[in-house]
């Protein structure tokens, strides 16, 4: 059975509702991927994530490789046992974690707030791997395309990525061409080791080349001609949205006209309009911290793109305000009759029970949303439903 099956496609767009088999079960797409970095879904149970309708998750190898390591979570059965999660698993190499160390967050590399307060942890990225200083603890360490690929086989990873170098925005041409080079050098190291070291889970490599159209077909190609079971695109994608948007069409073309069969991972990226988007660009997964990250910071997902989908809680102009997050949204917080009033007590007030509250809510906005696509795309109607989304319609959470 191929890893990868088209279900159906959109005449208008590149988009297509399909199914990626793994070893822990079938995942519908297109798909976002919620983040479980250091074996959790911040502030829920694995059943919780699950019943919203999630079939994947994302660990982070650099993470778990720094504490507790991957051997403990292998005597211990492996990341699914670990986290009590069942369903499908995909971890990412460490290779943005490396570009982070160095540059910060992509907002702060592409304004140039260099290294987000970390400056030195990196020691130097050579050509056998990269030598850091652990945030942990501060002692040296290293990781190597071969260390990521057995760290990953270590945590039992349904698919694997490879590792890579996360080129940067604001380096010149050359240094982006070199340092796509090394990401392709290091895939073949990568499928080396899984060559010696088999054992059944999919394998992603990663699309580099920046903001330069030649690189990243170059990329496309090297990537394709290597036989990874799926194709990533990662890197820097530009400063602004349209640029993104750009360099993204670009990968997806190449990624159609070269191999349609082959599914197709976006990291990183997760706000609304970039999910419409990436969808209609024939995107199948996505990955992101948006929507854990802005509930841990009092901000809920609603049907407003003016607001960029956003709503502050801890503002005061929602003190006394009696009506839910989103009309008919079925999670707890909604459903359950909790006002805005309240919520922006809990949030301003620091309060765990919001960010539990407002993690579940914004899963839930983001899973309806990539449902009401993907039924979309099956009933031949994604055109009225990413126009309606786009203006701000409620997601249809009763899909099925």
């Amino acid at each position: 059975m191929p890893a990868f099956s088209t279900i159906a496609t959109d005449p208008r767009s590149r988009a297509r509702a399909g199914l990626l088999e793994t070893a822990h079960g079938a995942v519908r797409t297109p798909a976002f991927v919620p983040l479980a970095s250091t074996a959790s879904v911040r502030g829920l149970l694995p059943e919780q994530v699950a019943a919203l309708g999630y079939e994947i998750v994302l660990g982070n190898t650099f993470h778990l490789f720094l504490r507790p390591g991957g051997e403990l979570i292998e005597r211990l059965g492996g990341l699914h046992r670990f986290m009590g999660w069942e369903r499908a698993i995909v971890t990412d190499s460490g290779g943005f974690q490396v570009f982070s160390m160095g540059h910060g967050t992509v907002a702060d590399e592409i304004k140039g707030r260099r290294g987000g307060g970390r400056e030195g942890a990196i020691l130097a990225i050579e050509e056998q791997g990269v030598r850091f200083r652990s945030y942990i603890d501060g002692g040296e360490r290293f990781i190597s395309p071969e260390i990521s690929m057995a760290v990953q086989r270590q945590l039992g990873s349904d698919v694997v990525l490879a590792f890579d170098e996360c080129t940067p925005f604001n380096v010149e041409r050359d240094y982006t061409a070199r340092s796509t080079e090394r990401t392709h050098r290091w895939l073949e190291r990568c499928l080396d080791w899984r060559a010696q070291h088999p054992d059944g889970s999919l394998f992603f490599g990663i699309v580099q080349g920046g903001v330069y159209r030649d690189l990243r077909t170059e990329s496309v190609e090297a990537v394709l001609a290597a036989g990874c079971d799926g194709v990533a695109i990662g890197g820097s994608l530009g400063r602004e949205k349209a640029q993104m948007h750009e360099v993204v069409d670009w990968c997806a073309t190449e990624l159609e006209r070269r191999a349609p069969q082959r599914p197709r991972h976006l990291l990183g990226i997760g706000e609304i309009d970039d999910l419409i988007r990436g969808v209609e660009l024939g995107i199948d997964s996505f990955d992101c911290a948006m929507p854990t990250r802005l509930a841990r910071h009092g901000v809920a997902l609603v049907p407003d793109p003016a607001a960029r989908w956003r709503l502050a809680l801890d503002r005061p102009a929602w003190r006394e305000r009696a009506e839910p997050l989103v009309a008919g949204c079925p999670c707890p917080a909604c459903a359950g009759g909790l006002s805005r009033a309240y919520l922006h007590y809990l949030a301003s007030g620091g309060e765990l029970t919001a960010a539990h509250l407002l993690t579940l809510h914004n899963l839930t906005f983001v899973a309806a949303v990539m449902r009401e696509l993907r039924e979309a795309i099956v009933a031949g109607r994604l055109a009225q439903a990413a126009t309606r989304l786009r203006a701000g319609g409620t997601p249809a959470y009763e899909l099925r």
